[in-house]
């Protein structure tokens, strides 16, 4: 399959979320959590490229490091979701029984709540910062992944070679992570890809409504929520990171379609 069009650009805007998010690690324009009042609230010009905020901070180099910060609540969270998915979901849908009934029901209480509402519970108890949006994060759509793989493994289970795999006498722990689980990965990278683009609004959210990363830690969310107060009179500070997030989504979103179209075999 060609690379379409739509591919290309999602890739191009996802490569360079990720370079900027890199290059922020290790240098910005100017110290993101430096203040200047003598430069608060200062226009675009030729030294600040997109203004300073009500403190004086630069805005590039604060959006610099936020794409870094959102970046790696988003790695991280979307690959604990699918680690601790893809394992209750392989076990649930291949045992079968009680355990399969256990996990289900817990599984189901959690889906019945929406993903950004139990983060919020979630992120009551374990505080504001990084790691406890991680943790909220990942609980909230791991559920979402149990039953991506719960339903591929009650197909998988009937396959010959699973079959083949018990009549040679191998354990239902081989069959499951040798037989089983590499044939999960094509569902579970179509839904990791769509799960980014989730997890980085929701981050973005939170920290929109004071429980994200606090500051003056830089995050998309925090600096749109950081610009209302000054969006007639400096319209440049929700401009910015509202650019950022919805160019990053829709690039994920357009290298996600791709990523379906090439792993499902429906589309085929």
């Amino acid at each position: 399959m060609k690379l379409s069009a739509n591919a290309i650009i999602g890739g191009v805007i996802v490569a360079l979320v990720v370079t900027v998010a890199l290059v922020a690690i290790f240098w910005t324009p100017f110290n993101p959590l430096a203040l200047n009042m003598r430069l608060k609230l200062g226009a675009p010009d030729a030294a600040h490229w997109l203004g300073t905020d009500e403190f004086g901070r630069d805005v590039l180099s604060r959006l610099m490091a936020g794409a870094s910060t959102s970046a790696l609540v988003s790695i991280l969270t979307v690959g604990f979701a699918v680690i601790v998915g893809t394992i209750v979901g392989v076990v649930a849908g291949f045992v079968r029984g009680w355990t399969d009934r256990i996990l289900m029901t817990f599984n189901d209480t959690l889906l019945a709540f929406p993903g950004i509402l139990l983060a919020l519970g979630m992120m009551i108890v374990v505080g504001a910062n990084k790691w406890g949006i991680v943790l909220a994060l990942g609980f909230a759509y791991t559920p979402t992944v149990v039953r991506v793989v719960r339903g591929t493994v009650l197909s998988l289970r009937e396959r010959e070679y699973v079959e083949a795999s018990r009549m040679i006498g191998n354990s239902a722990a081989y069959t499951m992570f040798r037989h089983v689980l590499p044939n999960c990965v094509a569902p579970v990278a179509v839904l990791a890809t769509s799960m980014f683009g989730w997890v980085l609004l929701s981050e973005s959210a939170l920290s929109f409504l004071g429980l994200g990363v606090p500051p003056p830690a830089p995050t998309w969310g925090n600096m749109l929520a950081g610009a209302r107060p000054y969006i007639q009179t400096a319209v440049w500070l929700g401009v910015a990171p509202g650019l950022c997030i919805a160019l990053t989504l829709l690039g994920i979103n357009l290298l996600g379609d791709y990523v379906r179209d090439r792993l499902d075999p429906r589309m085929a």
